[in-house]
């Protein structure tokens, strides 16, 4: 069970006197954040619940309410949202002083009290703070999710909106999204808008979701390789115009011209498409999706090793060459747009 849906069995009756909510995968945290105050049934009216943000709330304001007693009912809860002292982001709230005023409550927390901190982050376990929290707390931290994990969630939910997927759909989605926990969701709401309960196909995936960043530069990857020169140039000046650097794209063009040329190598061993998934999974270590690589033999079935490794060697050059300042980027960059669709 992932963390949001144990968030979402909560009731405010059986909150335990320290919650910690945290996590480095914002767009889960938030969602998380959001799930927590609907199962607890936070209202800013309700003067059962006291809310400080403590970034514009001074501590000493919020320890006040913390360590008084409830006046308008028998429990009480209270919320410190962006506690940072309790991740590895470096800002701080507290003072030496008040944190020894908060370590000291935490010791010893008001029985009448519930306490909830909150703060999108990855939490500092070399903090005393947080060893005490960990100690002392119920904690849930959100982190990405695996593949599994994801997938099996964003089917789910698929369910539950009453949307039906063809065969390769849901994994064209998820490709679609990055993988990203938030942008799947949004994904997925965004077909219910638009399909309704009519079956959803790869086609759809394609055509009615928004492009990513990734997908645009794929596309642009595949101009260049096309030697669709006019293109790969529109492209690329549309992107930098959005406030991409020349820099960011060529890293993210390597790496899918670099893992074109990993399955082309791989291929020309003789290797069936689930032995390529398994040595390349074991190479890289981690998991690849079954999904990516069977686009990725469709997609570069027309490049040969050597023209994969030679554009390689073209982006590889060119990256050194604006990081040592030689020429004005955007120029080197067409230069080497230029150079690859010479290739052929």
């Amino acid at each position: 069970m992932i963390i949001l849906d144990k968030i979402k069995k909560l009731k405010a009756s059986q909150l335990p006197p320290i919650l910690v909510l945290a996590g480095d995968d914002l767009g889960q945290y938030q969602e998380c954040k959001a799930a927590l105050l609907a199962s607890i049934g936070f209202e800013a009216s309700d003067l059962t619940y006291s809310y400080f943000d403590l970034e514009e709330t001074s501590f000493e304001q919020a320890a006040l309410d913390l360590e008084s007693l409830p006046f308008f009912a028998d429990e009480k809860i209270v919320i410190f949202d962006n506690f940072f002292d309790m991740t590895t982001n470096k800002k701080n709230i507290l003072t030496d002083t008040e944190m020894k005023q908060f370590e000291s409550y935490l010791a010893n927390p008001v029985v009448s009290t519930r306490l909830i901190i909150c703060c999108a982050g990855k939490l500092d376990g070399k903090r005393r703070l947080v060893k005490l929290l960990k100690r002392d707390g119920l904690v849930f931290e959100a982190e990405s999710l695996k593949e599994p994990e994801l997938r099996a969630y964003i089917d789910r939910e698929a369910q539950a909106l009453g949307l039906t997927f063809t065969s390769g759909a849901l994994e064209q989605l998820l490709l679609k999204s990055n993988f990203d926990f938030s942008t799947s969701l949004k994904n997925l709401l965004f077909l219910k808008t638009y399909k309704g309960k009519e079956k959803i196909t790869s086609t759809d995936v394609n055509d009615l979701l928004p492009k990513s960043l990734q997908d645009n530069i794929f596309d642009l990857t595949q101009f260049v390789l096309q030697a669709k020169l006019l293109s790969a140039r529109e492209l690329a000046h549309d992107l930098t115009l959005q406030g991409e650097d020349v820099i960011k794209l060529i890293a993210v063009m390597l790496g899918q011209i670099r893992f074109f040329a990993q399955l082309k190598t791989l291929q020309s061993m003789g290797k069936a498409e689930n032995q390529l998934i398994s040595d390349l999974s074991e190479y890289l270590g981690r998991k690849v999706n079954p999904y990516q690589v069977k686009f990725a033999l469709r997609d570069m079935r027309h490049y040969s090793l050597d023209f994969l490794q030679e554009s390689m060697k073209i982006l590889i050059e060119t990256d050194y060459q604006i990081k040592q300042g030689r020429y004005e980027k955007d120029y080197l960059f067409d230069l080497a747009l230029l150079k690859i669709s010479q290739l052929k």
